[in-house]
């Protein structure tokens, strides 16, 4: 599944084109690698996401092609979750 699917689909970020621009401005990584909107997430995969003032680090469980939102969660697991000082 494309990463800017994955972070709309699992609701990381609420829209594919914002999901897109986080993407390709690099601020998120799959497996330490700086990646594209386009790039290839499977389960297993470690995506790291910098959201101005929030780093967050989760595991890729499932890439379903759609999901209800109460399931929405089931799809990654949080490793990391911090707030960056400016």
């Amino acid at each position: 599944m494309r990463l800017d699917k994955f972070l709309k689909v699992s609701r990381i970020i609420k829209r594919r084109t914002i999901a897109k621009e986080v993407c390709d401005s690099g601020r998120v990584t799959i497996n330490s690698r700086p990646a594209k909107a386009g790039a290839e997430v499977k389960a297993g995969d470690v995506l790291e996401l910098d959201f101005g003032s929030k780093r967050i680090k989760v595991e890729v469980i499932d890439t379903p092609a759609a999901v209800r939102a109460d399931q929405a969660k089931d799809l990654y697991r949080t490793i990391e979750e911090t707030r960056v000082l400016n």
